[in-house]
């Protein structure tokens, strides 16, 4: 589906939907969670879906959790042992988190698994993940999807990566609790997206899981006893998401009048620092994009509309996203008339404005929804090919758009 976008300004309030960072971790220890004496489930006040958590719920019921539709909310009935499934088969789709969330947590709970993953996902790594896994007694067919195991992950000390993804972490993070022994996880490398690895472990504390931590040589080492048990509150409400609301913050950076509510200025998401980022732009000439690259496309666009140049740096790991982001965004910026230069682990974006043109969005939401908010500032109008890859984390986003004020045609995201 092709949308074209034309220069307006966007103004309004707008509730943001629920954070796909906060969604999946919280669905997942809820999934997890022992039934308690009053009730066996929970509810899901906010449960605004998109593709990537439509994927975790899919791979959860795969697990043997019950989603269920009720008057408030989604009802979640956790995993027990009368209804894992063991043998069971998860299809991931496009979602990295969920896929390297639950890994670790189906090979703690089943003697086998088969998992399997579309677009980009199998050409994304995983061999740390899995190397660490396979010295704790899990066997793989392959380390590319679609791939078996066998053998139930063990606790014990793992050492991982902390510069590939911090998803890893995360994934043994929601696992190693469930073990019979306890665990440790040393950090072996520079730790990037930490704040997200933060966000775990307060999550996890709000469901009973407690995980210690220290550092040697400026490294974390994570300590988590076994045989610990989730306990999911009765109600379960998601955080605004932060990473989408950084389109609309950038929009009125560019002159736009959004009010955005649902969104939690003490939230621990890394990606609150959109925030100050767009405060001090004109002041910052350098971004380290080493704990919020899911940021990099709509502060390329803001760059654009600098005075002067700003470089982004530490963004290596941006090409192993839903598209090669230094390389997309790059032609993203050119495609509209832009100037940018594109260097191994980041970009040099020049100001100056932008005048309009195509854009190909390249099977990456945050590309299609940065080219839109670019739309609005730029001389003519924007057309973003294949623009349906919104699904994946903000089906709404173009009817939201619309409800602003931006004015567009072609959209029939369904």
């Amino acid at each position: 589906m092709n949308v074209i976008c034309y220069p307006s300004k966007l103004h309004g309030t707008l509730e943001m939907p629920p954070s796909k960072s906060d969604a999946h971790r919280k669905l997942i220890c809820a999934a997890l969670s022992e039934n308690n004496s009053f009730t066996n489930f929970s509810i899901v006040s906010n449960p605004d879906c998109c593709e990537d958590i439509d994927a975790t719920v899919r791979c959860l019921e795969a697990l043997g959790a019950k989603f269920t539709a009720c008057n408030n909310g989604t009802q979640i009935e956790p995993v027990s042992a009368a209804n894992l499934r063991n043998n069971a088969f998860f299809d991931c789709g496009e979602s990295g988190s969920t896929f390297r969330f639950l890994l670790p947590v189906a090979t703690v709970l089943c003697e086998s698994t088969q998992f399997r993953g579309s677009g980009r996902l199998p050409e994304r790594p995983i061999a740390t993940l899995a190397d660490a896994m396979s010295e704790h007694c899990v066997e793989f067919s392959s380390q590319m999807l679609p791939f078996s195991t066998t053998g139930k992950l063990h606790g014990g000390i793992y050492t991982i990566r902390g510069d590939i993804s911090s998803q890893f972490l995360t994934g043994l993070l929601l696992a190693l609790p469930l073990c019979n022994d306890d665990s440790e996880i040393r950090v072996t490398t520079c730790f990037e997206s930490a704040p997200y690895v933060d966000l775990t472990i307060q999550i996890l504390e709000k469901y009973g899981i407690q995980i210690s931590q220290e550092y040697q040589d400026n490294l974390p080492i994570f300590h988590i006893k076994g045989n610990q048990v989730f306990h999911a509150p009765t109600i379960i409400s998601m955080d605004g998401d932060w990473s989408n609301a950084a389109f609309w913050l950038t929009a009125n950076a560019l002159g736009s009048e959004i009010q955005l509510t649902n969104m939690q200025l003490d939230s621990p998401q890394g990606d609150k620092a959109i925030s100050s980022i767009l405060r001090d732009f004109e002041v910052a000439s350098v971004i380290d994009m080493q704990n919020i690259p899911d940021l990099l496309p709509i502060l390329a666009i803001r760059a654009s509309f600098s005075k002067s140049q700003t470089q982004f740096v530490n963004a290596n790991r941006l090409r192993l996203k839903e598209s090669d982001r230094l390389a997309t965004t790059t032609m993203m910026i050119r495609g509209l008339g832009g100037k940018v230069d594109e260097h191994s682990d980041g970009l040099t974006v020049y100001g100056g404005g932008l005048r309009g043109g195509i854009v190909d969005a390249h099977n990456d939401h945050r590309l299609a929804m940065a080219a839109a908010i670019a739309a609005l500032k730029c001389d003519g109008p924007v057309e973003i090919r294949g623009a349906e890859c919104v699904k994946k984390s903000y089906p709404r986003f173009f009817e939201h758009y619309e409800q602003l004020g931006g004015k567009c045609n072609g959209i029939d995201i369904r």
